[in-house]
């Protein structure tokens, strides 16, 4: 058994920078060259006034999209800022991410892309890390000026040449503030725009992607990877233009950017996105905007369906709900497609990858919901086993790993993880284990990699146990997931403390908070015992801490 025929003669990590291999994806028809700010150029020209996005607050017309995102590159033009360039943004998933992002691509900027509830922490390693010497923020981060999070960040060392003030959903550039004073663009940075423009096929964004051990990675994202994606997603989901689309997921990572940058943007329909997701609200907002397409993790759309209010509204116009970024529960997507109406599918992948197999509307339940989809033969999946051996005819299980035009670049300035993520002849890994069966379906059987997959969120247990065993009263520590019914997985942490030292889970949430740690990487569960149990090797045993975990899971409350 073999669903993929066609071999791929490429070898090198980094293949996608050949400029053949780019012509050949192009003539094939999975890559195109018009850029995202070419297509809000032709839909402002077309349809100005109708809703490029909607959320909770306001819109924006395709010929807002174009004109604000125009007035804030030629801002940052004429700043200063050179092509090249990498600029962090760290918004919320409103109109306003998206036209930081068409801006930076209009500048020929590179976005660092950072979640809007990113710690300190987080945010001074990534832009250190990639060199990113300008910060993009709304007037407030968590509640206080975000004025006060730069001069901290710079008194810590971090070079930061320029903070960027922009508006509540990315409104007029008369709004825009440069380190305290307005900032305004002129003929000349508007005229250099042309010149300077982003490519399909550049890179034009880093997000990060957790490692198993130490601070992220950042992924390096080049548009025509995400065109692809799209093609993939409009021919599974029968997609027009007269769908109204819905993403809650968030907006720098790869989920977020062909539900809400790429896909609705290449059909020219509109997108309503949440700053913050509430079940209800959610809920509210697809009756009222006649949503016909939504994507979300898994944890979004249970919490959906634990709500009264979904008997209440009218989910007619529904028909398809993409959710992944974790394993996708039988029985809760059952029920949501015996209440909406609507299929619930799903792509397996990474933010690295992409997708390697996807569920489509003609495929039936079992095969949505018990089955990671069909496996893509442009994507040319494989599975290797431990030792490295291809095991795909068969069957596996074993590691899938793919050749593709929905693949990345690799790491940013990161051979030792490229080297982790590529085998030797260039097929890029996932980290997870699977079989496919003789019908080409793919399912996800365990996980290589060391994350908790909390509400979709990958959670590098490494960088949980690094953070809590900084505390001074943890000896030892080790991360482990907690079964839970609505996020999936919640982080759990076993503890080892010194000699006469005793602590609690609020001390270690507060060591946290004042590190500056990311929020998602706190525990939610803290045990603590005399020792760990050990392997061979002397590496902690987690099995054995699995199995403690889910017998004091079944005493009795």
């Amino acid at each position: 058994m073999n669903p993929n025929q066609a071999e791929e003669n490429m070898t090198s990590p980094l293949v996608q920078r050949d400029p053949d291999v780019f012509a050949r994806y192009t003539a094939e028809g999975w890559w195109d060259p018009e850029t995202v700010a070419q297509r809000i150029a032709v839909h402002a020209r077309e349809r100005p006034d109708a809703s490029a996005f909607i959320s909770e607050y306001s819109r924006m017309t395709w010929r807002q999209y174009d004109e604000w995102s125009t007035d804030l590159a030629s801002i940052l033009i004429r700043a200063g800022l050179e092509p090249g360039d990498r600029v962090c943004v760290m918004l919320p998933d409103g109109p306003g991410v998206h036209v930081a992002f068409v801006a930076a691509e209009k500048a020929g900027l590179v976005v660092v892309g950072v979640g809007p509830r990113a710690g300190e922490q987080e945010l001074r390693y990534l832009m250190g890390r990639t060199d990113a010497t300008v910060l993009v923020t709304q007037p407030l981060h968590r509640g206080a000026p975000a004025a006060e999070l730069v001069a901290r960040l710079r008194d810590s060392g971090l070079a930061i040449r320029m903070h960027v003030v922009v508006p509540v959903d990315g409104q007029e550039s008369a709004s825009v503030i440069i380190d305290g004073e307005p900032a305004f663009g002129d003929a000349a940075s508007l005229a250099a725009i042309p010149g300077r423009s982003l490519g399909p096929n550049d890179l034009f964004l880093l997000n990060s992607t957790s490692g198993t051990t130490g601070m992220p990675k950042c992924v390096m994202q080049f548009q025509n990877r995400w065109v692809y994606f799209h093609k993939l997603a409009a021919a599974a989901g029968a997609f027009t233009r007269d769908d109204v689309f819905m993403s809650l997921v968030g907006a720098p990572f790869g989920f977020g950017l062909w539900t809400a940058h790429f896909t609705p943007t290449i059909l020219g329909a509109p997108c309503v996105v949440m700053s913050r997701f509430s079940a209800d609200g959610a809920l509210r907002l697809m009756e009222s905007e006649r949503v016909s397409v939504m994507a979300c993790v898994s944890t979004q759309f249970i919490m959906m369906l634990n709500r009264p209010e979904i008997e209440f509204v009218d989910l007619g116009p529904l028909r398809a709900m993409f959710t992944g970024g974790e394993a996708v529960p039988y029985g809760r997507a059952a029920q949501f497609e015996e209440k909406t109406g609507a299929s619930v599918l799903q792509f397996f992948g990474s933010n690295e990858t992409g997708a390697l197999s996807r569920t489509s509307v003609e495929d039936t339940r079992e095969q949505r919901l018990a089955t990671a989809g069909k496996v893509i033969p442009e994507m040319h999946v494989r599975l290797f086993d431990d030792d490295g051996a291809d095991v795909t005819a068969s069957g596996g299980p074993g590691q899938p790993a793919c050749k593709g035009p929905a693949t990345c670049l690799g790491y940013f300035d990161d051979n030792a993880a490229n080297a982790q993520l590529f085998t030797d002849d260039g097929w890029m890994l996932t980290g997870d284990i699977a079989t496919i069966d003789d019908d080409g379906y793919l399912r996800v059987v365990g996980r290589k990699s060391d994350f908790i997959i909390r509400g979709g969120k990958n959670i590098s247990a490494g960088e949980v146990e690094e953070n809590v065993g900084s505390h001074p009263a943890v000896a030892m520590v080790a991360a482990i997931a907690r079964p839970d019914d609505t996020f999936g997985e919640r982080v759990c942490v076993y503890v080892v403390t010194h000699p006469g030292r005793t602590v609690e889970l609020t001390d270690v949430l507060e060591h946290l908070e004042a590190r500056g740690v990311s929020h998602e990487l706190y525990p939610e569960y803290l045990i603590v015992v005399d020792e760990m149990p050990q392997a061979s090797g002397g590496k902690i045993a987690k099995a054995a801490l699995r199995d403690d975990l889910k017998a004091r899971m079944a005493e009795p409350a």
